[in-house]
Order: structure tokens, then sequence, then C-alpha cells
């Protein structure tokens, strides 16, 4: 899926919720790194149990229980496999990363 930002601006790709799709109700890893990967936390295992908009229509909510969730802005680019799922937010220089565990 792709917008136009303004008018002459470039496009940018949005996040496919359904890319997620694979990972909903899987055991994966998750972490929140800076963009270049410098800043390195932790991945922590967790499960996916939905995915939703936020009621103002910007952010990809991804849930892993009732409660908690990260919110992902709908204008980050995303490199997506079968096994791993990143969004790179430009704007805040973070980058969201969801692996699958074996």
């Amino acid at each position: 899926m792709f917008t136009l930002l303004k008018e002459g601006a470039a496009a940018v790709e949005l996040i496919n919720k359904k890319e997620l799709d694979g990972f909903v109700r899987e055991r994966v890893q998750v972490a929140i790194l800076d963009e270049d990967g410098s800043d390195k936390a932790p991945f922590v295992p967790k499960i996916i149990e939905k995915t939703g908009l936020c009621p103002d229509g910007t952010h990809l909510r991804i849930y892993f229980d009732k409660m908690n969730f990260f919110a992902v802005p709908l204008t980050s680019s995303v490199k997506a496999s079968e096994t791993q799922w990143a969004a790179i937010d430009q704007e805040a220089g973070l980058k969201y990363v969801i692996k699958k565990r074996a």
C-alpha cells in the first residue's frame, strides 16, 4: 500500500497489517532498537495476541495481552520475511523487530 505525503513528495510504503498475520499466536522475540542497531535492547520472548489500529488510525498496535502492546507508526518502512518482521520509524529513529522463535 502506498500514499503520498504531499504533492510532489515520494511515495512511502505503509505497514500492511496482513504481513503480521503469520506472527499472531506464535512464539516470538521482540525488541525496539535504535535505527542503526547500535543501542541494542534485549529481545524479549512474547506471544502476539492480536494486531489492530489505534483509535486515531496513525499506528498499528501489536498486542501481547489485553493491555500491553507497542504501537508502530503506519508510515514506517517494513522489511518482512516468514521468520522476521522489522519496521523502521525514520522520524523517531527506532526499529521495531519481531522474530519467530524456534
